[in-house]
């Protein structure tokens, strides 16, 4: 969601470069007589300077869950031929719901104590679509009952996800800025015209878990949300409305 943005104006002519950074200030100037030209405008260029701030947040886009079986033998055939018959399960019913070959990952480890060996697998699976993770962790629970361990699902934000939100909430703030300027330069009898400058000058990002409510209110895995926050300095050239061709 967006937040308001603060504005400030400026209606003097400046020069190139020649910027104020006080958020509270709100002036109007009359233009001097002699006009400062900006380099690459070619005449004197009367700006509108405002600041939009926004923020914007998602929740977690993607999710891991652990899935383990294994057991134990006098021999390491018997007990390998046991662990794979379930292993092989695990994997067809993973693809048989589309899940690509590269989002999950298998780990086998065998080792004796006493008389047995024992081994134990565990799958790691990467889900975009929590739905599709909720039918086959529920496949599996109902076919393989208690030898399948199933750890709590673990949501994060992909790389992609946090970049598009970062774009996001800068393409807010600018947005932001321009409704300003334009509600401005309409109460000040201005015309506003094209963009001059357009200035990052903050960034910020930060994730909430809400393990506090989810705790409270249930006992489903918490699915976390990251928040991006963006503050923009944007320059527009103004156009006198109340002007009449020749």
């Amino acid at each position: 969601m967006d937040s308001p943005g603060r504005a400030f104006a400026s209606l003097a002519r400046r020069a190139a470069g020649d910027y104020s950074h006080n958020e509270n200030q709100l002036e109007a100037e009359v233009p001097k007589h002699t006009p400062v030209h900006r380099p690459g405008h070619g005449s004197g260029v009367r700006e509108l300077q405002v600041t939009g701030v926004a923020e914007v947040w998602c929740p977690a886009d993607r999710v891991t869950v652990r899935i383990s079986v294994g057991n134990s033998k006098e021999s390491v055939h018997d007990v390998s031929n046991s662990v794979s018959r379930r292993l092989e399960y695990i994997l067809q019913t993973l693809k048989q719901h589309g899940v690509k070959e590269e989002d999950a990952s298998v780990r086998r480890f065998l080792h004796r104590e006493d008389d047995l060996y024992h081994m134990d697998v565990e799958v790691t699976v990467t889900f975009s679509d929590f739905e599709r993770m909720e039918r086959v962790t529920g496949i599996l629970l109902e076919k393989l009952d208690k030898s399948v361990c199933l750890g709590s699902p673990q949501f994060y934000h992909s790389a992609e996800c946090l970049s598009q939100l970062r774009q996001q909430a800068c393409v807010a703030a600018v947005e932001n800025a321009r409704q300003k300027a334009s509600e401005i330069s309409r109460l000040l009898g201005q015309s506003l015209g094209r963009p001059l400058l357009v200035r990052e000058e903050e960034t910020r990002e930060w994730r909430k878990a809400d393990e506090e409510d989810s705790a409270s209110h249930s006992r489903l895995p918490c699915r976390p949300t990251a928040t991006a926050s963006s503050r923009v300095a944007v320059s527009f050239s103004l156009r006198d409305t109340t002007r009449k061709k020749l």
